[in-house]
């Protein structure tokens, strides 16, 4: 009877230490949150390749982008670990051949509950130095990153749980180490994972269309009804024209100012009764409620539906919007006024938004799913 004691007491010690130490990649380890890496860390710079007609990135001097740092921050984006229920990634509402928005007016979280806005498109991220999110409510990458994690609506989990599943990864570890050079899986955290996905969204850059190839880099030439297009497109405001071009907001060219605008979209008694205040929300200034940030149109042919409750499902209706000139609400940006166009100039206006479709964008592989 000792003796089988004994050896029922050795079977049960070797199965908890076999399982401790996490061999198997198979296993995840539940007493892996402070144990030590080894592995190498050798941080190698990652080379952007920014066109020369695009302004440069803006890098935080704590946050430089590395091979290991850029490859970690992929797979995180694309791992549905950061979501309470491992069913949902940030890729979940940013699909690359979408130009990294999901179709759809309001983005579905794991709970099934409908985000209040419409998925924005993850194009030159690294450009815009006035804020995130369309209403501006964190100025940094980073910043960004942690906010869909924790909301009830989209991934609804927390950070302390997300750290502790990543702590206890098979892989995750090493690459940690990788990027960042830590020693122990305790010193995992939210602010590493959320160093990696910036570091991967800065390599998000767009500017490969048929636009960029025509007016930046004078190769090829637009069809005649492109050009129409172009020329209504960048058309200023003159005493001869009624229509106000677009540039003033949808600046080259990136085609867009990244600021802060009431397009007119909602007719309201006061600039307290917006449904969504916008950008008043953060500042907490009264002319900014109802204020959204101006998107890029790089890719726009893709990123249906339009404005930031996905109100408009094409680029027609987007047109029709901005010829009825708004309802002229106090704070409404002074472009926003009436216009006509006849049908072959809505063509023609349409014809060259697609030209800013970026298809090595949506097809790169670096750009794709790492699983």
């Amino acid at each position: 009877m000792r003796s089988f004691k004994s050896f029922l007491f050795f079977c049960v010690l070797a199965g908890v230490s076999l399982f401790a130490a996490c061999d198997d990649d198979d296993m995840v380890c539940m007493d892996c949150e402070d144990e030590i890496i080894e592995g190498e860390y050798d941080p190698q710079a990652f080379e952007l390749d920014v066109p020369d007609h695009l302004p440069s990135l803006i890098i935080p001097e704590d946050n430089p982008l590395t091979q290991a740092g850029v490859e970690l921050g992929r797979m995180l984006f694309y791992d549905p670990i950061l979501s309470s229920d491992s069913t949902m990634s940030c890729n979940s509402c940013h699909l690359q051949e979408k130009a990294f928005t999901d179709g759809l007016a309001g983005s579905v979280g794991v709970l099934g509950m409908e985000t209040p806005r419409n998925s924005m498109a993850l194009i030159n991220l690294g450009m815009n130095s006035k804020g995130y999110f369309w209403d501006g409510r964190v100025s940094t990458l980073e910043d960004q990153a942690l906010l869909p994690v924790e909301d009830h609506i989209e991934l609804n989990d927390t950070w302390e749980n997300v750290e502790t599943k990543l702590r206890r990864h098979p892989d995750y570890p090493l690459r940690f180490r990788a990027a960042f050079g830590i020693d122990k899986t305790s010193e995992i955290t939210r602010d590493l994972a959320v160093k990696a996905i910036a570091q991967f969204e800065q390599t998000l850059i767009s500017g490969n269309s048929k636009y960029d190839d025509v007016v930046w880099r004078n190769e090829g030439e637009f069809t005649p009804l492109e050009e129409m297009g172009y020329e209504l497109f960048v058309l200023e405001t003159a005493l001869f024209f009624d229509h106000p071009g677009c540039t003033h907001c949808h600046v080259e060219p990136q085609l867009t100012d990244n600021n802060f605008k009431n397009n007119g979209l909602n007719d309201v008694n006061s600039l307290q009764d917006f449904p969504d205040l916008g950008h008043g929300n953060v500042t907490n200034f009264l002319y900014d409620n109802g204020k959204f940030r101006t998107p890029t149109l790089r890719n726009i042919a893709l990123t249906g539906p339009y404005m930031h409750d996905g109100r408009f499902e094409t680029l027609e209706e987007v047109l029709e919007h901005y010829a009825s000139g708004g309802h002229g609400v106090e704070n409404e940006d002074p472009n926003i006024r009436p216009f006509e166009l006849s049908e072959q100039e809505k063509e023609a206006l349409i014809a060259f938004l697609h030209t800013l479709t970026d298809t090595v964008f949506i097809n790169n592989p670096a750009f794709s799913n790492p699983f």
